[in-house]
């Protein structure tokens, strides 16, 4: 198995695919091609139809998109989604919402782990998307939390590919220093503090490439 991933500080969906597959157990092979050089479509081309990334390639399998990349991983490894089938449509809706919508907050506030943009990137329809968003996390904390399930402080308690399609707002979240409150503050601190978002965070912070339209505010 092979991931195909874009920079690690300016991909989103490159981290919501690594972290679906880290999360699955399943050992694959990390390919990580700049994004925005001479030559790098070429190179995503030659691994995924669609020009862009994440890709994973499986047994000659291309599956080019992160969500489908969730669904498909969660195949094989069932964990990924909760395991009551109720709880598991809401799961599967609030990721979809992330992966469809909040086309203003990905305009303004990109991903950019290496910034600090504290302040920066807010509009009222921006405002709205962070809003809805807390609104997301907190219920979700609410209903399935560590009360109703201590397995765990994600959004249904065990990490599922539900926090994997949030993470970017997480790090967006740090960035420009946008801090929830309540339960929605408390899952940000603990998304955060994941080992594997961590270890994603470092390697970000490695990185040596720019791109000069996803730093936004210098």
């Amino acid at each position: 198995m092979k991931l195909i991933i874009g920079n690690k500080n300016y991909s989103s969906w490159s981290l919501r695919a690594w972290l679906a597959a880290r999360a699955s157990g399943r050992q694959f092979e990390e390919i990580r091609i700049a994004l925005f050089i001479p030559g790098s479509r070429e190179r995503i081309l030659s691994h995924s139809p669609s020009g862009k990334v994440p890709c994973l390639i499986d047994h000659g399998l291309a599956i080019w998109d992160s969500l489908a990349i969730c669904e498909y991983l969660a195949e094989k490894a069932p964990g990924l989604w909760p395991a009551d089938t109720a709880t598991r449509a809401i799961a599967r809706s609030v990721s979809a919402e992330m992966h469809s919508g909040f086309t203003d907050l990905r305009q303004h506030m990109t991903m950019n782990i290496r910034k600090d943009y504290t302040g920066q990137g807010r509009n009222a329809a921006v405002d709205a998307n962070i809003a809805r968003i807390e609104a997301i996390w907190n219920d979700c904390r609410e209903r399935f939390g560590t009360q109703a399930n201590p397995a765990g402080p994600y959004l249904f308690g065990a990490f599922s590919a539900a926090d994997a399609m949030y993470a970017p707002v997480c790090f967006r979240f740090k960035t420009y220093g946008v801090r929830p409150a309540a339960a929605a503050g408390e899952y940000l601190d603990a998304m955060l503090a994941h080992p594997l978002m961590q270890e994603w965070e470092t390697a970000a912070k490695a990185e040596s490439e720019s791109i000069p339209s996803e730093d936004l505010y210098g």
